[in-house]
């Protein structure tokens, strides 16, 4: 047995009801991906099960507590990575029986387990963490060293069952490699949440948490979008359907309220010649046979119309928001960026060796480099935030766009329309502005709303929108780890239009599959 999921209902302390009747099964050894929009309640979830946080109703069964890696790692700073890896106590018992002492509660600590010094040296090892010594604070950590800690504890454990909230984040290529790997050898049954395509596409099982509760799809994230996009299909021949009946419906009523007028005429006529009594009763059961057939003609025209309107909603609900970027008038070719010998000193450190480059307009560049190489900080050079410490930097004028990962362009303080009122430089009036919103799938409640409470995929849409209003045709788009705190649907939203944008592209992120997407005509390299 796995992880059965029954039932189960929660209710956030203010009494607004997050999940209602939850059900899922996960059996032996199966490994899913758990996907939805953010805000859903992916990592509520992942609390509840783990009993980190307490269900309002329901039952959960398991064979033994989940071993459980949340994405924040803050609230584990005051533990040692002894602890973290779950040996603190196996050492404490083996170090105080080495320095003699024998009281049976060490014996009993240890469980046998004489080799746990090595077997804590060997897995640090393994995680590139060899330098690093046991009883060191997970607070002096890096976010990729506090992540490797625990997938290192999870490595040397082996759960029988283990759920992850975003494992990849903060791990550069080469750890990436490593969790895939283990994933694909483990035979612990995993729930894992996650933006990163390439670890979904390794899952056997696709659950989606969605306002209607647990969809279950049998195969991984690939699997799941083709059965979504199948969806879409099936609903655009439906409502293809639903249109031609509403047409056809439509003129039938215009053709009965014709013939309805016609009949009037003839009646008027036909009273001159016939006693009005019966001129009467035949007008008037003429007038009801038609006024009958006219209201059911009404009636079906408001019902597709409904129903329309509800497989429009539903079609929404699977495609993936277009959101087209303006193209640059930039000549393609033309030299836009020349770097020569260009270096940057961090106290007595210099980042770089002499680095050179050209980028010419229209050239789509990806920057790579370990953390601390100096990537951030070549881009605030390129943008003249910063002066270069050595060597040359020459560019033509160009305008640019940043996003960053915090999408930092917002302003925390003001509501959604104040935002993207603050970037209409086409002047666009109120009501276009909220049709924009709206586009960009904000719903007229969300306009008074903080920027401050808004996701991930929030902010990025809503930075999209304020380029989109700000009448600028960027000549070069710059994207800093845009997508690290996004969920997959924005994460399409984004890799569409930075795909379809027609200008220069910089861009530094470690996603392997949203670099392949967007395509990248060459790299430059900071070793």
């Amino acid at each position: 047995m796995g992880l059965i999921v029954r039932s189960l209902n929660y209710v956030h302390p203010d009494n607004a009801e997050l999940f209602h009747d939850l059900n899922f099964i996960l059996n032996d050894g199966e490994k899913a991906a758990l996907v939805g929009i953010n805000g859903a309640g992916k990592s509520t979830l992942l609390r509840i099960v783990s009993q980190k946080l307490e269900l309002t109703s329901g039952e959960i069964t398991y064979p033994e507590i989940p071993w459980y890696v949340p994405q924040h790692l803050g609230e584990f700073d005051t533990w040692s990575v002894a602890q973290a890896l779950g040996a603190d106590k196996k050492l404490h018992a083996l170090h105080a029986i080495l320095g003699g002492d024998t009281d049976a509660q060490h014996f009993s600590q240890l469980d046998d387990d004489w080799d746990i010094e090595n077997k804590v040296k060997r897995v640090l090892e393994k995680w590139e963490l060899g330098h690093i010594h046991e009883n060191r604070l997970l607070g002096s950590l890096s976010g990729g060293q506090k992540t490797k800690v625990f997938l290192a504890a999870m490595d040397m454990n082996s759960p029988n069952l283990i759920l992850l909230d975003e494992p990849s984040n903060h791990l550069d290529i080469k750890t990436r490699m490593k969790l895939y790997t283990m994933i694909l050898q483990s035979k612990s049954t995993m729930l894992i949440v996650s933006h990163d395509r390439t670890l979904l596409n390794l899952m056997n099982k696709t659950l989606e948490l969605n306002e209607k509760g647990i969809e279950v799809f049998g195969g991984n994230f690939e699997f799941y979008q083709q059965k979504k996009m199948e969806k879409v299909s099936a609903l655009r021949a439906r409502l293809n359907e639903q249109s031609k009946a509403l047409k056809e419906s439509e003129k039938k009523a215009t053709d009965m309220a014709s013939h309805r007028a016609q009949q009037e005429s003839r009646s008027a006529g036909m009273s001159a010649s016939i006693p009005r009594i019966i001129a009467g009763g035949l007008k008037n059961k003429a007038e009801r046979s038609t006024a009958r057939m006219l209201h059911a003609h009404e009636e079906k025209i408001a019902t597709l119309l409904h129903s329309i309107e509800e497989t429009k909603a539903q079609i929404q609900e699977y495609e993936t928001l277009k959101i087209d970027i303006k193209a640059p008038e930039l000549n393609p070719g033309a030299l836009l960026i020349d770097m020569a010998a260009v270096n940057f000193r961090y106290g007595d450190r210099l980042l770089w060796n002499n680095l050179s480059f050209q980028i010419k307009s229209g050239e789509r560049v990806q920057i790579e480099g370990e953390n601390g190489s100096g990537k951030t900080t070549l881009l605030k050079i390129i943008t003249r935030e910063l002066e270069p410490f050595e060597g040359s930097y020459n560019s033509s004028a160009f305008s640019y766009f940043y996003l960053d990962q915090d999408y930092s362009m917002i302003d925390p303080k003001l509501s959604v329309y104040e935002q993207i009122q603050a970037y209409n430089k086409r002047g666009l009036e109120e009501h276009e502005l909220k049709e924009l919103l709206v586009y960009s799938q904000f719903n007229p409640a969300a306009f008074d709303k903080k920027c401050a409470g808004l996701s991930g995929g929030e902010r990025m849409k809503l930075s999209l929108s304020c380029l989109l209003v700000s009448n600028q045709a960027p000549d070069l788009l710059i994207l800093d780890e845009p997508t690290n705190n996004l969920d997959i649907q924005s994460l399409e939203v984004l890799t569409l239009a930075v795909k379809n944008f027609e200008g220069t592209l910089l861009v530094i992120s470690h996603d392997d599959y949203f670099i392949s997407e967007i395509g990248i005509d060459y790299s430059i390299s900071l070793t």
